[in-house]
Order: C-alpha cells, then structure tokens, then sequence
C-alpha cells in the first residue's frame, strides 16, 4: 500500500499497533479468545517488524547512499516522491551529491589523461619508482633512450649499463649523474637528476633522464676553439719578435756570401746583445705564460671543513684594506645570520673572495665614490649564497660571456685567469659562479654553495 508521506505511514503503523495490543489485553483473560489471543499477539509482533523496517528504511537509503560513493559506482539514483516532501529533499540531496562526486572523478580522469600524455610526449625521460625498486611510472622518451620496451624494477636496468641500479638506488633528492652509455655502437652522456617525494606514506623517487652527448661534445669543441685561439695568440706574440729578432742576429753574425762568422763593431756587438736580451725576455715570458696555465690544471682537491663563514669575509676584506684606503673605497660586509657556516675548503673559498674583490677595485678605480660589498646569507633552499658587488664601470654585453674564459682579460694588466680559476674552485666545490652587470652602473658576482 503507498502512503502519501512517510509521516502518515508511521502514524497509521503506531495507530495499528496500539489497536492489536489493546484488543490483546481485552481479549487476554477470556478463555474462549484463547485461539483469537495467539492471532492477535502474532499480528502485534507482525506490526512491530513491520514498523521498525519502515522506520529504518532511511538508513538503509543513507547505507546505499555511502556504498555508491565509497565503490564510485555514480550510476544510482534516488527517487522517493511518495514518501512526501522531506524524503523529496533528501533524495535530491543524495543525487547531487552523487553528481557531484561522479563530475570530479570525471575531471580527476581528464586530468590524469592530460598529464599522461604530457608525461609521454616530453622530450626528457622520466622515471618514477620505489625505494624497494618497483618502477610505477616511465614515459616513451626513456624506452627510446634506454631501448627497452618494458621495466618493471630498477634492477631491468642492468641489461642498459650494469652499475646504473645501484646509482640510481643511492640517489637522492637533488643529486645529479653524468653516466656514459653504449648502446647500438653508439655512446650516449647521460645526465640523471632526481627528486624524491611521499604519496600514501611511500617514498618514491622521480629520475629525469637526459641525453646531453650532442650539447657536450657542441661544448667542449667550442671550448677548445676558444683556448686554441687564446694560446694561439699568446704565443704567435711572442713568438713573432723572437723569429725577427733571430733572423736579424744571424744576419749580423754570419757572412751571407761565404757562410762564415763575420767581423761586427762595437755597435754591432751591441745591438745582438739587446736583440739576445729581447728574445730572452720574450721567451721568459712564454715559459711564464705556460706555467700559469699549467697551474689552471693543477688545482688541489678540497679539504672540505664546516667553519663560520664571517671570519673568511671579514679576513679577506682585512687583508686588501691597504688597498681600499689608498683608493677611498667605502666597503662593507653582510652576514644574514651572522653565525652562517659553510662547508667548504676555506682556504680556495678565500682564494676566490680576494679574486672577486680585486676585480672589484679595479672596476671602481675611476669612480668618484668607489664602493665595494659583500653579503652572505643562507637561501630558502638551504644553500649558502656569497655577493661581491661594485659600483664600477660595468661589463659590457659583448664581453659578458667570455669573463670566465681562460687568459681572457679586458684589462691593460692581467693575466686571465683569476675568474676562470674561480669558476673551477666553484665545480669543485659542486657549486657556481654568476655575474649580473649593468654598464654605468656596476656589477654583482655571485657564488652559490
């Protein structure tokens, strides 16, 4: 039978009930009602059962409502409109709640996808896996790269290079690899960072994966056209005037016609022994040329120590202070917080501080009010930054990237070397070295730890 509201259908339900047990307790003393006495408690009984699973048919609603959502099944819908206005509310409620759910699933999978196919057409390998090695996630450019058509674990890798597991294993957030591959008769230089992150209170790792073989080798051939012209330069220099002046000797001291000593003068003699200190000074400064790029590649390895990074400034600032008074520079030194430390060699730290700062002094010489700072402080990342700046001429854009070139120099006295000695300490030290310069208005060099 329908009701028109569920209200109606418990009022009649209790009404029903009350009338049974009442005509029980009328019927309850008479013996001969003792057969209609049965049937009335029986139908009592009924109507409790009957009254209690139409009481709880809203929690058997609310079951199934909580069911749908917790096994995504979005495809029921509820409808009781015979059960009045109130359950008309709650079964609209229900439904939208559904669609609500089945709406953000749909575009929790739409972007999924979208990521998906992002993920598969970029041009760097991903890798994502486990600590305990099983890999959840690897894109198309990592199959073409390492030539593999399936992984399932870290240790598949092994077919690729054998050592490559084992790296890939020790890997931390923020690590970077350079490993060489042969694959096909075909060396690859890959280069590997990783990123590591928690979902479901699993730690994975994420790998990217880059072949950078073609960009070296553009790298290292532009590097050695450009110490090639260098040398190139430095030597024809010296070499010019040690082949005139010798040509010029020998036509002094030998007979051309007969092929003998001749006789020189007092002048003669004189100007060989000029021409002969000429080419020995040449020379000298050649083998010195040579030494100092001898001394580029000899670079001791770090003697890494954790030390207060403030006495290293403040040392290094001490230490050119003649120089800055001679000139009337104003200077200053920063150190956010002053306890920083740094882990480093101090003692090749320092040698670049005093590089910078003498490239400082240089900069301001013609300034008016030549001013000269240095500021350290930690970044949000943890690493630990150190600023030489000046208010000097500037570098300008043409000769921006060339500074950190061996024997470079755009100044009338130098050797060349100082910056690009300082940016191999900074690689030594898994660091960089940076310039920002504005001409006219000076430059900051910066060094990241």
């Amino acid at each position: 039978m329908a009701f028109k509201s569920f209200r109606s259908g418990v009022v009649l339900r209790v009404l029903l009930l009350t009338a049974g047990i009442m005509l029980l307790c009328l019927v309850y003393d008479v013996p001969r009602y003792r057969f209609s006495m049965i049937l009335l408690g029986l139908l009592v009984v009924v109507q409790v059962v009957e009254l209690i699973r139409y009481a709880e048919k809203t929690n058997r609603r609310l079951t199934l409502f909580l069911n749908s959502i917790r096994f995504s099944d979005f495809s029921i819908s509820f409808s009781d409109h015979k059960l009045g206005e109130s359950f008309s509310e709650l079964s609209a409620a229900f439904n939208a709640v559904i669609g609500e759910f089945h709406r953000t699933r749909a575009e929790k999978e739409e972007h999924f996808n979208y990521l998906q196919t992002v993920v598969q057409h970029v041009n760097t390998g991903i890798l994502t896996f486990r600590r305990d090695g099983h890999i959840d996630l690897y894109n198309n450019t990592v199959k073409r790269l390492l030539r593999l058509s399936s992984l399932r674990t870290v240790g598949d890798l092994a077919r690729v290079k054998p050592e490559l597991p084992d790296i890939l294993m020790r890997m931390r957030s923020g690590d970077r690899h350079l490993i060489r591959i042969y694959l096909e008769n075909e060396m690859m230089q890959v280069l590997l960072y990783a990123t590591e992150f928690r979902l479901r209170d699993e730690e994975y790792v994420l790998v990217g994966l880059q072949n950078i073989h073609s960009e070296l080798e553009e790298k290292e051939i532009e590097s050695w056209q450009n110490l090639i012209r260098v040398l190139t330069h430095e030597i024809m220099n010296s070499m010019t005037p040690i082949s005139s002046l010798a040509s010029t000797v020998k036509g002094m001291l030998v007979d051309e016609e007969s092929g003998t000593l001749a006789v020189i003068d007092q002048e003669d003699a004189e100007s060989v022994c000029n021409a002969l200190e000429t080419i020995q000074s040449r020379s000298q400064s050649l083998l010195n040329f040579v030494e100092v790029y001898r001394n580029l590649t000899r670079i001791p390895k770090p003697n890494f120590r954790y030390f207060p990074l403030k006495e290293l400034l403040e040392r290094a600032q001490q230490l050119l202070s003649p120089r800055f008074q001679e000139l009337g520079i104003a200077t200053s030194c920063r150190v956010i917080p002053e306890g920083l430390k740094l882990t480093a060699d101090p003692d090749l730290v320092d040698q670049v501080i005093i590089n910078l700062l003498l490239n400082a002094i240089d900069a301001v010489r013609e300034k008016q009010e030549p001013q000269v700072g240095i500021r350290a402080y930690a970044r949000d990342d943890g690493k630990v930054v150190i600023e030489v700046s000046d208010n000097g001429q500037g570098i300008t854009p043409d000769i921006l990237d060339k500074i950190f070139m061996p024997f470079f120099t755009s100044k009338k006295h130098g050797s060349g070397i100082g910056l690009s000695l300082s940016r191999q300490i900074m690689s030594l030290h898994k660091g960089n070295i940076s310039v920002r310069s504005v001409p006219g208005e000076g430059s900051v060099f910066t060094l990241v730890f």
